[in-house]
């Protein structure tokens, strides 16, 4: 497996705090409002013990410094972040007004970008206190704002997908036949776990007809021989993420169902060789939905073809029709079709790939050809 990476510099984070207060300018924006998550832990490296009805929230303005308000019993964890020396610490004591002094760090009539998960009790604070300011959401106004990974990012992604394929590679020497789903899925997470995972976010285990359900959660289904099992599973390690899938038989398939899984790994391959900077991310929708359209099951490719990752496992941009978004190097994204015959089976083939200067690169290289399993 591979080494630690380097861990991350306040430098780091400060060129990240940069990036995204001229990014907000270039929108026509005030300035970017962060609340506690994954948002807050990939610009300051700060994620709260707990969250809390208290307010937390990162101001970044083009031509201001970083200010981090801080609620004062939360504000020595504040300070020991990787990236507190980057910013201004500003603490609040209970009694006091946090929307006020958050106020004060703002322009009175000023367009903010607030990021998802932030509280609506704080935002609807802050247009009391400022009844002439408003506000979008993050994803919707700089989408670009984690998408494209610098170096020691990609080290990090990579070490989680070879940490993925590791498990792979280990749950294919397991028992499959006369076992739970559930009992599989316990041993992916473990397998994670084993290979560096912090945190396990899914264990996708679709037996039979239960892979016909692209989210379907490992139940009670004892699994049989002549079942097709689709495998999805991935989490954190270092902080970033792993997502992959591949499909399996216990025993050999049938004809249908190799045509199938055949179907779906050269849709995969389509959507991989469709990477290149300059395309837009509906190219990869487009290429890989193409190869299942044509052999006939465009209607059970029921999902977008991907979506980006990093701190966290789902995040924009996303892989489908009408997403015009320019790929550029550095950017990490899922390409996963997949064919789900309800009642029957199905079958997802799932890779991260990441923009290069010419092309795309696979972060995941296990076979994906159907793998046959006990």
């Amino acid at each position: 497996m591979p080494t630690e990476p380097v861990p991350f510099t306040a430098d780091d984070y400060r060129a990240r705090m940069a990036r995204a207060a001229r990014s907000a300018a270039d929108a026509g924006l005030a300035g970017v409002l962060v609340a506690p998550g994954p948002d807050l832990v990939h610009l300051t490296g700060y994620r709260p013990t707990a969250a809390t009805e208290r307010l937390t929230m990162l101001v970044l303005a083009a031509g201001q410094d970083p200010v981090l308000v801080v609620p004062t019993l939360e504000a020595a964890d504040a300070e020991h972040a990787v990236g507190a020396p980057a910013l201004t610490l500003l603490d609040w004591t209970d009694g006091k007004d946090p929307y006020a002094l958050t106020a004060s760090l703002l322009g009175a009539d000023g367009r903010f970008a607030v990021s998802d998960n932030g509280w609506a009790m704080h935002l609807l604070g802050l247009q009391r206190t400022l009844p002439d300011s408003s506000y979008v959401s993050l994803t919707e106004a700089l989408p670009m704002l984690r998408a494209v990974k610098d170096a020691p990012e990609l080290e990090r992604l990579e070490a989680a997908g070879a940490a993925a394929d590791a498990t792979y590679g280990e749950i294919l020497e397991v028992r499959f036949s006369g076992r739970r789903e559930t009992d599989i899925a316990a041993e992916l997470a473990a397998l994670l776990r084993e290979f560096g995972h912090s945190q396990v976010d899914f264990t996708v285990v679709g037996s039979g007809p239960n892979g016909a359900n692209p989210h379907h959660e490992a139940g009670e289904r004892v699994i049989e021989a002549g079942d097709m099992v689709v495998l999805d599973f991935g989490g954190l390690k270092h902080g970033y993420g792993s997502d992959t899938s591949r499909t399996v038989h216990v025993g050999e398939p049938s004809v249908a169902e190799q045509r199938v899984h055949d179907v779906v790994r050269e849709a995969q391959q389509a959507g991989c060789d469709a990477v290149r900077p300059g395309a837009a991310c509906q190219d990869i929708d487009r290429a890989a939905r193409a190869v299942i359209t044509d052999a006939g099951y465009g209607e059970q490719f029921i999902h977008r073809t991907g979506h980006g990752i990093g701190v966290t496992t789902h995040e924009p941009p996303y892989m489908i029709e009408g997403e015009e978004q320019p790929l550029v190097p550095g950017m990490c994204f899922s390409v996963e079709p997949g064919i789900y015959l309800p009642g029957r089976f199905g079958v997802r083939i799932e890779d991260i790939v990441t923009v290069t200067e010419d092309g795309g690169r696979r972060l995941n290289t296990t076979r994906r050809e159907m793998a046959i399993v006990e």
